[in-house]
């Protein structure tokens, strides 16, 4: 299956200043916890940066299996899915010299389901919060608020959260989200500001990472949309999650699923509040 690349006048130039863009992202080249919502965020994301890292560890915020069966349906069971998609992420960051990766739904009560990360987010807060104790990580990278899927919103509005609470610098990554016309867009920030720094992944970083996403078998109707040969990063944006990502239709409406943006806004509003009340 064949990836989308960029052109090749666009890709040289790019490639000529790939030693200055690997130093801009030095804080992300030490101890990184990348926090994503499902398995394969990370190999889209950042699979060629995570190379490049001294120690990274790849928190994965959901079990990757939705409640509804149109999702699971083919392979008998939402349980079975969701271990399909865990030994794919092993398999993909084995792929890429990443030995280090933490699945959240193991290590609490509440579940953790594809789809529904705004509703748990306590436990889900409280399992990060112990990880990030645990292993005292330099840097955060997790995903873009930016109305694509609202579980990358949700680990969005806890890696902010995160970084507040232990004093660390947070970097986000864009997957996708729908223009004002309603088009898809991949790989782009919603509002393309600050500081954003496109890495380019090219040679043997480039292969180990087609074959990361190629360990993901369950998921390649979606996996061709995104270019394997670049990916961008920016360190987060002040985001006010008591607004919509932006004005237009999100992706997720657009789809038609179940949840509303204003049930996400809520349930980050909600989490806030119940933070603030416990400072008191």
């Amino acid at each position: 299956m064949e990836y989308k690349r960029e052109p090749i006048v666009r890709l040289l130039w790019r490639t000529a200043s790939r030693s200055m863009d690997l130093s801009r992202l030095a804080p992300l080249l030490r101890h990184t916890l990348v926090i994503v919502a499902h398995p394969d965020d990370e190999s889209i994301s950042c699979g060629g940066l995570l190379q490049h890292m001294r120690k990274a560890c790849v928190v994965f915020a959901t079990d990757g299996a939705p409640q509804y069966d149109y999702f699971w349906r083919r392979f008998g069971s939402r349980e079975r899915y969701a271990n399909i998609r865990e030994d794919e992420a092993r398999a993909a960051l084995a792929a890429v010299g990443v030995e280090d990766f933490e699945f959240l739904a193991r290590q609490t009560d509440t579940p953790l389901i594809d789809q529904r990360l705004h509703e748990a987010l306590p436990a889900a807060f409280a399992a990060l919060s112990q990880i990030v104790e645990r292993r005292r990580p330099e840097c955060l990278l997790t995903l873009a608020y930016e109305g694509g899927h609202p579980d990358h919103d949700a680990v969005s509005f806890l890696g902010a959260h995160l970084g507040r609470t232990f004093g660390l610098p947070v970097w986000e990554a864009p997957l996708y989200h729908r223009n004002s016309h309603g088009g898809g867009v991949h790989q782009q920030f919603v509002e393309e500001h600050g500081n954003i720094i496109d890495h380019i992944v090219e040679g043997a970083e480039l292969e180990a990472k087609v074959r990361m996403l190629g360990c993901y078998k369950s998921q390649f109707d979606s996996l061709p949309s995104f270019k394997t040969d670049l990916e961008r990063f920016r360190p987060q944006v002040a985001n006010d999650y008591s607004r919509r990502p932006h004005p237009g239709k999100l992706n997720y409406e657009l789809w038609q699923w179940p949840m509303t943006p204003e049930e996400l806004c809520a349930a980050f509003a909600a989490f806030c509040s119940a933070a603030a009340l416990q400072e008191k």
